[in-house]
């Protein structure tokens, strides 16, 4: 389960972010995660839940943002939304698509005290 892998990465960027921004306590954390990541989102969740006590988001609260996948079509040069990797074109049927967006995950924002 690379989750656990990327909660953990999260929660020391939290770390870092605390020292280098002096805060204590994180309440909220947002996080962006694309529909055509391999992110689990609900595993993401449980393994957060599952680390952050005795840390500064013991009480932080998790909002995960899913952002569409995206890509362009280098058949009918149009942006087009897609759900899988390999998907057509929505718009002609075509399969040369350069996904540029929604792979990814990243922390979009903080609630700290």
């Amino acid at each position: 389960m690379h989750e656990m892998a990327l909660t953990e990465g999260v929660l020391r960027l939290l770390e870092d972010q605390a020292a280098a921004q002096h805060f204590e306590r994180v309440r909220k954390v947002w996080l962006e995660i694309g529909e055509l990541s391999t992110v689990d989102p609900e595993a993401l969740r449980f393994c957060f839940e599952a680390i952050r006590a005795g840390t500064l988001a013991e009480d932080a609260a998790l909002e995960i943002i899913r952002t569409p996948g995206r890509a362009y079509c280098m058949d009918c040069s149009k942006a087009v939304r897609v759900v899988q990797r390999y998907d057509s074109c929505p718009d002609c049927g075509g399969d040369r698509l350069q996904v540029t967006g929604g792979d990814e995950m990243r922390v979009k924002e903080l609630e700290v005290e």
